[in-house]
């Protein structure tokens, strides 16, 4: 689908927002639920005002019961509602995994198609103000796992409404992840309701010399790392997968195929996770046909910390990335990049 060209800027949150609502105004079957949607900031501003727009019957608090109350979201899209269950925290979702893994996963399958379970569950990632290893974590290759499950993760304001209409529109479950350091980030987003595709990666920036995958927050570093790159003489190719389950492995093969290397940054750990994932399958495509180098990056192996020091080496950031990539063209070697203080995350003051 294609829109006029547009300059009209929203931040991530803000996109979220809007295309929750065009779909809760389009489809009175849209609901949204979960720990403080209907507080007075409205979920990061994702929610607000919803109780007041809709009825407290379709955006409502609810008790610390994750996994009964994915059981609701599941019956009620089982009877023809669309509900959207949102998680202040990703970790939260450990609580909902029989609902969704063996429940929501499974029910089309086994009713040979004669049911569906359209449900959207947002999980929120992220770190700062002391999030710490038990409300820090990702676990997007958790449901990347299993069959029956969409996994998204959109990075810029236009993916992130564009995933949300076509999550809610979709008649699987869908998990989305967000993380909380993007609601900030301001980008074009085009009034019209739209769906961004599932399986379709996004070349965010052309490069010849290495091929650089990022996901979710970890895309924005990949993007700086690219710019720190420039100043060498280094051509990066950035992509954003965008959609994780199903997996557009095919343009990041291509672009592989092309650079000879693949740099693979996630937003959590690497052990059996997307990291691995995804080198994996541009090997199998591969092999036989071109040699290439992989490098991969993510979450030390260790809890999340709660310090901002321990984050600085625990997280990604684009001078590490930065270093990687110079390291898989250029050898070892001492080159210690500059990072603008612009590019300098800043720290996460809390939600309320």
């Amino acid at each position: 689908m294609s829109f006029p060209k547009t300059d009209r800027n929203l931040t991530y949150a803000e996109a979220l927002y809007e295309g929750t609502r065009q779909e809760m105004e389009r489809d009175d079957n849209v609901f949204c639920f979960g720990l403080g949607v209907d507080d007075p900031k409205g979920m990061y501003g994702t929610t607000m005002d919803f109780h007041k727009l809709f009825g407290a019957d379709r955006n409502f608090d609810t008790p610390l019961a994750e996994d009964a109350m994915t059981g609701v979201a599941i019956g009620a899209a089982m009877a023809g509602m669309r509900p959207i269950h949102i998680h202040q925290r990703m970790d939260f979702l450990l609580l909902c995994m029989n609902q969704l893994v063996n429940m929501a996963a499974k029910m089309s399958y086994m009713f040979d198609g004669s049911t569906s379970v359209p449900i959207v569950v947002r999980g929120i990632i992220g770190r700062s103000w002391g999030q710490g290893a038990q409300h820090s974590q990702a676990f997007h290759s958790y449901f990347m796992h299993v069959p029956g499950l969409k996994v998204v993760a959109p990075t810029t304001p236009h993916d992130a409404k564009g995933c949300m209409i076509a999550s809610i529109r979709d008649n699987n479950p869908i998990v989305m992840m967000e993380h909380r350091m993007l609601y900030g980030n301001k980008g074009i987003v085009p009034a019209e309701p739209y769906e961004v595709e599932f399986g379709k990666a996004r070349i965010l920036d052309e490069g010849d010399d290495v091929t650089i995958v990022g996901v979710s927050h970890a895309v924005v570093e990949c993007i700086r790392a690219k710019h720190l790159l420039d100043d060498v003489g280094i051509s990066a190719e950035v992509i954003d997968p965008v959609s994780l389950a199903p997996l557009d492995i095919d343009t990041i093969t291509r672009s592989v195929e092309k650079t000879g290397r693949l740099l693979v940054v996630d937003t959590s750990w690497l052990s059996c996770g997307l990291t691995s994932e995804v080198v994996t399958q541009v090997f199998e495509r591969l092999q036989g046909k071109r040699e290439f180098r992989a490098q991969r990056m993510g979450y030390a192996p260790t809890p999340c910390p709660t310090t901002k020091p321990l984050e600085n080496v625990f997280y990604p950031t684009s001078k590490t990335i930065a270093q990687k990539a110079y390291e898989m063209i250029k050898g070892e070697g001492g080159w210690d990049p500059v990072v603008p203080e612009a590019q300098e995350i800043s720290e996460f003051k809390g939600p309320f």
